[in-house]
Parts: structure tokens; C-alpha cells; sequence
């Protein structure tokens, strides 16, 4: 069975985005960056909902960068009742199926990993069905209170994190790779 990871970047206080700051939070450097495009580099399917599909198409046409070309060339999947096909963004499969049915059967039918980036409502609900193998979080040395957008875990239950990996990019952004498991509290 495939596992699942749901990847993501967050300010310090939690926020997978902020408002007139630059991507990377203008906190990238070379190490985070090939960090980036190895990842991005195995064998694998991202798997997005539309909300973040749409954001990446329209990013992706605009910027080049190696990692973007790769993630042009992979196969994606993008899980929504609302979009139509046929989908912009080649190589992208659209499923019209709940996440929550999706996933399993995804995770069962495929031979390489699946991850996602974003997709924050999504992941959250996968979390509570306990359908992610692995959280990692890329943690930016930045506070957003004011401008930060897009919250990661608001609304989200309670869970236990085992952190299993943790990497530091260029003396600055860390990342934080867990194995979480729904809180007993939260059932």
C-alpha cells in the first residue's frame, strides 16, 4: 500500500501563507531549494484539491524554476466535485470522489507514494480519518500575525505527533517530518 504525505509550509505561527511577502516568505536559499527539487524528483503523485490545483496551474504557467518543471511533468491528481475536465495543468488526472474515498483506494491501487502540498481542508479531514502516513511541515523562520492567511491546523482535531526526521535548510527553515495520530481525546 502507497503511504500518504501531507506537506506543507507554515510561517511560525501556523499560516501556510501571508499577504505582500514574497513565496518562501523570500526565505529560500540554495539547500531548501535542492531540497525542494529532490523531493519533487522521486517517483510519486500529487494529489491536490481544486482550490489548490487552481493556484498552482496559474503559479506554474508563470514562474520557471526546476522544481515547477517538475511538477509540470508529474502525474497529479486532483480530487473535486466542482471542477470540469478537461484540466489545464498536464499530466492531471481529475477524480470526482470525496477525498475521504478517494484516498484509500488510491493509496491501495498505486505503486509510488502519494503526497500533497496544501490543500489544507482536504488534508485536515484525511488527518482525522487517519488516512496521512506522514505530516511533514517546512517551518519558516517568520511571524505573520497580521498579513499571515491560509491557517494550517484551524479547525483541525487534536492529534499526537512522533517526530521521525528533522532537517535544517540553510541554517534557517526547518523541516519537521511526523507520523501523527488522532489525539484520544478528539474521538
Amino acid at each position: 500500500m502507497a503511504t500518504y504525505t501531507f506537506d506543507v509550509f507554515s510561517s511560525l505561527d501556523g499560516y501556510g501563507a501571508a499577504v505582500d511577502w514574497p513565496g518562501y516568505w523570500g526565505k529560500e536559499g540554495p539547500e531548501l531549494l535542492a531540497q525542494r527539487a529532490q523531493t519533487f524528483a522521486e517517483d510519486q503523485i500529487l494529489v491536490l484539491g481544486a482550490t489548490t490545483y487552481q493556484v498552482f496551474a496559474r503559479i506554474l504557467q508563470e514562474e520557471q524554476d526546476p522544481t515547477f518543471d517538475r511538477l509540470r511533468e508529474m502525474p497529479k491528481v486532483v480530487l473535486s466535485t466542482t471542477l470540469e475536465p478537461p484540466l489545464s495543468w498536464e499530466n492531471s488526472t481529475l477524480v470526482r470522489e470525496d477525498a475521504l474515498t478517494a484516498i484509500p483506494r488510491l493509496k491501495a491501487e498505486s505503486d509510488v507514494p502519494l503526497r500533497s502540498h496544501g490543500s489544507l481542508s482536504m488534508n485536515r479531514a484525511l488527518m482525522a480519518a487517519g488516512l496521512v502516513d506522514r505530516l511533514e511541515v517546512m517551518l519558516f523562520p517568520v511571524i505573520t500575525g497580521v498579513t499571515g492567511r491560509d491557517p494550517i491546523f484551524v479547525g483541525a482535531l487534536d492529534f499526537d505527533l512522533e517526530l521521525v526526521e528533522t532537517r535544517t535548510f540553510d541554517g534557517r527553515v526547518q523541516q519537521l517530518i511526523y507520523v501523527p495520530t488522532l489525539h484520544e481525546a478528539s474521538t
